[in-house]
C-alpha cells in the first residue's frame, strides 16, 4: 500500500460517482424487502446481473416472502431457478426460507451471527444483507469489491485466489464507523468493480480515483497470481453433463425414463457418475423400477 494512500479520499470519490451512475436494480429501489435483498444475493453469486434481474423479479412476484418460498414445491423452485446455475442454491435458499420462518417468525434477522447460522449463508452474503437490506456497517467483500481495493491500495493487477486475513485487514480501512455511509461505501466500490474496474478489461480513463490508483501509477503490473488461477472450459465438463440432466427433468411434464437420460451424453461412464451426484445433492429423486429388471425412472423433487 502506499504511503500516500488515503482510504478516506477513496471512499469519498467513489461514493460521490455511484451517486451518478448507479444501475437502477430492483434489489435497490427503496421499497425492497431484506428477503428480497438476501434472494438478490444468492442469486447473483457467480452469475451476471443481465440473468439475474428478469428471474429475481419472477421469483419475487411467486415468492414475495420467505414463508412462500418455505412452503413451495421443490420441483416448483427448481424450475423457476431454471439456467441461474449451480442449482444446490436454490435448493439451499428454500431451506433458508423455511428456517428464516422457523427460527425467525418469517423475518430476515440483522444479526450477523443469525445470518450466518441461516443454511447457505456465508460471510459474504451475511455482510451484504446487513449493508444492503439493513443499511448496517460490514466488511462487504465480494469479487468485485477486492479488486478494486487490490489495485486501487495494493498496486496488484488482481487479488489472490483466496481472501487473507491482512485483505480483510485492508478493506476494513475504508469503512467509515457510521452505518449509513459504510453501506453506501459497500455499494459504491461494488459498482464500480462492476462497470469500470473490471477484470480483463478496465475503463481507467472513466475511474473516479485513477489518479488515487497504485496499480495503475506502477504502470498497470500484470497478475502475479496468474499461475494460482485455474480455467475450466465448459464444453465436456460435469458441470455441462448436470446441467443437460436438470434441463431436461424440468421441462419434462412425468417421471423422466432412463433411456431418456441415456440420450442426454454419449460418455456412459460420465453421465451415470452425474446423475449419481444430482442424487445425492437431493437434486434429481431416482424411482426403482417395479421389479429388479425394469430401468428407473427420475423427477425433479416433490
Amino acid at each position: 500500500m502506499s504511503p500516500t494512500f488515503d482510504a478516506a479520499g477513496v471512499r469519498d470519490d467513489v461514493v460521490a460517482w455511484f451517486d451518478e451512475h448507479a444501475r437502477d436494480l430492483p434489489w435497490r429501489a427503496p421499497d425492497r424487502t431484506p428477503w428480497g435483498v438476501l434472494v438478490s444475493e444468492v442469486m447473483l453469486q457467480q452469475t451476471p446481473v443481465v440473468r439475474v434481474e428478469p428471474a429475481w423479479r419472477a421469483w419475487m412476484t411467486r415468492w414475495p416472502t420467505p414463508a412462500d418460498l418455505a412452503a413451495a414445491s421443490t420441483a416448483d423452485v427448481l424450475r423457476a431457478w431454471d439456467r441461474l446455475g449451480y442449482p444446490r442454491r436454490a435448493l439451499r435458499l428454500q431451506e433458508c426460507a423455511r428456517a428464516v420462518v422457523e427460527r425467525h417468525g418469517g423475518e430476515v434477522p440483522d444479526d450477523e451471527a443469525a445470518l450466518l447460522a441461516l443454511p447457505g449463508i456465508g460471510s459474504y452474503t451475511a455482510a451484504a444483507v446487513r449493508a444492503f437490506a439493513f443499511g448496517r456497517r460490514s466488511v462487504v467483500l465480494d469479487t468485485n469489491v477486492r479488486r478494486v481495493i487490490a489495485r486501487v491500495a495494493a498496486g496488484t493487477a488482481l487479488p489472490a485466489p483466496s481472501q487473507t486475513v491482512g485483505e480483510v485487514a485492508l478493506a476494513g480501512t475504508f469503512v467509515p464507523d457510521d452505518d449509513a455511509t459504510a453501506a453506501r461505501w459497500a455499494a459504491a466500490s461494488m459498482e464500480l468493480g462492476a462497470l469500470v474496474c473490471a477484470a480483463r478489461s478496465p475503463r481507467c480513463d472513466a475511474c473516479p480515483v485513477a489518479d488515487r490508483c497504485a496499480w495503475r501509477a506502477a504502470g498497470r503490473p500484470g497478475d502475479e497470481h496468474a499461475a494460482r488461477r485455474r480455467t475450466q472450459a465448459w464444453a465436456g465438463t460435469d458441470r455441462q453433463v448436470r446441467g443437460r440432466v436438470m434441463a431436461l427433468l424440468r421441462e419434462a411434464i412425468g417421471p423422466v425414463p432412463q433411456d431418456a437420460i441415456d440420450a442426454v451424453w454419449p460418455d456412459a461412464v460420465q453421465r451415470e457418475r452425474c446423475v449419481d451426484a444430482l442424487v445425492a445433492d437431493g437434486l434429481v429423486v431416482r424411482v426403482p423400477g417395479r421389479d429388479d429388471d425394469a430401468p428407473p425412472t427420475y423427477r425433479l423433487p416433490a
